[in-house]
């Protein structure tokens, strides 16, 4: 059993209330527009993450981490990938990676919403944790919560924090 933190679009700004939230979780997975590479750093010190790059991340960070992930965690293969497409309708490089690794979870960023699905046609999770950066359109900042338990997902839960201006 295995408890997971997702989120996702932090664009450099990393609020000190995912330390709390996250305190419990055995992991961390970060969808991607991480923004600056201490980021990475502190999220690394807290708890084992996993991260993939996003289209605003730098040379850096892109060198620091990978496009994608094939994690394979109890009784589920995930696969991360910042824009995957719409849920149902996605990228190319998607689709060729859900063929190619035919993976329970698929979890994305890059639109800054909220969105978890059964896609039927793919037989996985679509998982988006929204952004929880302060830098976006989104009215709320979210994240996730979970529990992998073998072939079960549970124990999810919606974690939201108000949009806060940005500082300066």
């Amino acid at each position: 059993m295995r408890k997971i933190g997702l989120l996702s679009d932090t664009h450099s700004y990393l609020d000190p209330k995912v330390f709390e939230h996250f305190k419990d979780c055995d992991e961390i997975w970060h969808g991607g527009d991480i923004g600056d590479i201490k980021i990475i750093d502190e999220l690394n010190k807290f708890k084992t993450t996993k991260f993939i790059w996003g289209n605003i991340d730098d040379q850096l960070i892109r060198r620091t981490v990978p496009e994608t992930q094939i994690l394979e965690i109890e009784q589920h293969k995930i696969l991360m990938i910042h824009i995957a497409g719409k849920f149902g309708s996605y990228t190319t490089q998607t689709r060729d990676l859900i063929k190619q690794h035919e993976p329970t979870i698929l979890v994305c960023g890059h639109s800054h919403i909220l969105k978890i699905a059964f896609d039927k046609k793919y037989n996985l999770l679509y998982m988006n944790p929204g952004a929880y950066g302060i830098s976006g359109f989104h009215p709320i900042r979210t994240m996730l919560r979970f529990t992998i338990d073998k072939k079960e997902i549970k124990q999810l839960e919606i974690i939201e924090s108000p949009k806060i201006l940005k500082q300066s």
